[in-house]
């Protein structure tokens, strides 16, 4: 696998997090599937890891910046994660126990300050908690679960891998 390097994977990774992105865009003009608020912040999510990945395949950043665009690629992923673990979460509450709908993510960001905006997003409504889509039978906030684990596991697999290819390296050169 020498033809995987870690400017490969940062590559891979904007390639992945753009077709993700991609596919949200597809499904919300397409197939008319609304999003939700929680929805809209794992895309956000997508957006942050897609952009560090390109600034690493563009840059091909050393030592302490190679681990700053992954570190940023990691904590994007594992806070998309943590959206996602939420949206699963209220999708797995009994109909009676999900919070009513609230306004629209437009109308808080218009009205409220964002911070108020972050805490009422992340609490979650009851248009969260609805599933619209499956796939293999698994949600969309689990596909995108699945998909900000794999690339926080990859990116630091790689990284760490290349910083040990570079120490090797250094010792016999």
């Amino acid at each position: 696998m020498k033809f995987l390097t870690l400017r490969t994977w940062y590559l891979l990774a904007a390639i992945c997090c753009a077709a993700l992105l991609g596919y949200a865009l597809y499904s919300q003009y397409q197939m008319f599937l609304d999003p939700c608020p929680l929805c809209i912040f794992q895309r956000v999510a997508f957006m942050w890891v897609g952009a560090w990945a390109v600034l690493g395949a563009l840059f091909n950043p050393r030592r302490v910046l190679r681990w700053i665009v992954s570190g940023a690629m990691v904590v994007g992923a594992l806070v998309g994660a943590g959206i996602a673990w939420r949206h699963l979460w209220l999708q797995g509450l009994p109909p009676d126990q999900v919070p009513e709908c609230g306004p629209g993510l437009a109308y808080m960001m218009d009205t409220l300050p964002f911070g108020d905006v972050l805490r009422t997003v992340l609490q979650g409504d009851g248009a969260c908690a609805e599933v619209q889509w499956q796939f293999l039978g698994l949600s969309m906030p689990a596909w995108t679960l699945v998909w900000f684990i794999v690339l926080a596991l990859a990116t630091l697999f790689f990284t760490t891998r290349q910083a040990r290819l570079e120490g090797r390296a250094n010792e016999h050169g």
